[in-house]
């Protein structure tokens, strides 16, 4: 879908890039910063098809020669530039693909544009290359920085450029998303949605990952069963869980989304707003056998294991006293 129309959500940074284009006011260097998977590419992509749109306007029509070329990353005035070491963006990408290029009018377009992906990695000798350029911009020249981290540019560059930061995206859009355009079932849009917070990339990469639904799929078997365990069966269980290691915070958030739907139930006895809505037996079953102190003890459990593993804490010993935390409560 061309443009700004395929984004999920990030509503104000559209409405602020929209009016830019609308009263000539676009500035010559922005900086995305979000999360990975947040939609900074798709937003700087749909800004820089929109501003090359021979139709004009403020929505790329997705049609004409120029949207066309955008679509497959051929627009010859729509530059992405690269990096060869995979940790830092240094002065001579910045010299060559940058500074030096945008000294030469645009091909074909009104604008010519550069996307900087995963400009925290810019070296500060490429910094102050790149702010030689944005305090003196040629009037076509617009620079994209997109960052995880804003904070990591020099006050200078960050003074000169308008900072869009990026917010995390309902919860009910990336659901809607995952069901309408991934063909996701409701009850695993819901997990994945949720567990992304926000996170629209991250949600659809969760939602299409084999692994992941594998991994939850294991989480779920274990709630299901652990308090009733003999402790030669947690003692496996834990075995179990060292096969998900590489993915511990995974494992641990989702047995945390399913006691926050216990205890949402035990308050509200309201399936609505659960995550793990498809068990709501065995949901309302530990609604009903659990207190509040017992489901609150156990979700400061689980925030304790992950700060214990973080501080490399035995992963075995950590899991074990996790579990045995929460089948005593």
């Amino acid at each position: 879908m061309a443009g700004f129309s395929g984004i999920i959500g990030h509503e104000q940074i559209i409405e602020h890039l929209q009016n830019a284009i609308r009263l000539n006011k676009v500035s010559h260097a922005y900086i995305l910063d979000g999360e990975e998977g947040s939609g900074k590419m798709l937003l700087a992509s749909a800004f820089a098809q929109t501003l090359q749109c021979e139709k004009g306007g403020t929505e790329a029509c997705g049609t004409c020669h120029s949207c066309i070329q955008a679509e497959s990353l051929n627009q010859p005035d729509i530059i992405r530039v690269t990096h060869e070491k995979p940790n830092s963006i240094g002065v001579d990408d910045i010299r060559d693909q940058l500074c030096g290029d945008i000294l030469i009018r645009p091909y074909s377009s009104p604008w010519k544009i550069y996307i900087v992906d995963e400009a925290e990695k810019m070296t500060v000798q490429a910094q102050n290359a790149l702010l030689k350029t944005i305090e003196e911009p040629p009037a076509y020249g617009i620079i994209l920085l997109l960052t995880e981290n804003s904070q990591s540019f020099l006050p200078t560059i960050l003074s000169r450029c308008v900072t869009l930061k990026l917010r995390p995206v309902k919860e009910e859009l990336i659901r809607k998303y995952l069901m309408e355009e991934l063909h996701v079932p409701d009850y695993q849009a819901d997990v994945c949605a949720s567990f992304a917070r926000g996170n629209v990339g991250k949600a659809k990469r969760l939602a299409q990952s084999e692994h992941f639904a594998e991994l939850r799929d294991e989480v779920i078997h274990l709630m299901r069963h652990l308090r009733d365990m003999e402790i030669y069966e947690v003692t496996e269980a834990v075995r179990e869980a060292v096969k998900y290691k590489e993915d511990i915070d995974d494992y641990l958030d989702l047995m945390a989304l399913w006691y926050r739907d216990v205890l949402l139930f035990k308050a509200t006895r309201q399936i609505d707003g659960l995550v793990f809505s498809d068990e709501i037996n065995y949901i309302s079953a530990q609604a009903a056998k659990s207190s509040y102190e017992g489901l609150e003890h156990i979700l400061n459990a689980l925030e304790k294991a992950k700060t214990r593993l973080k501080a490399n804490v035995s992963f075995e010993l950590t899991i074990e006293l996790l579990m045995l935390t929460i089948k005593e409560n």
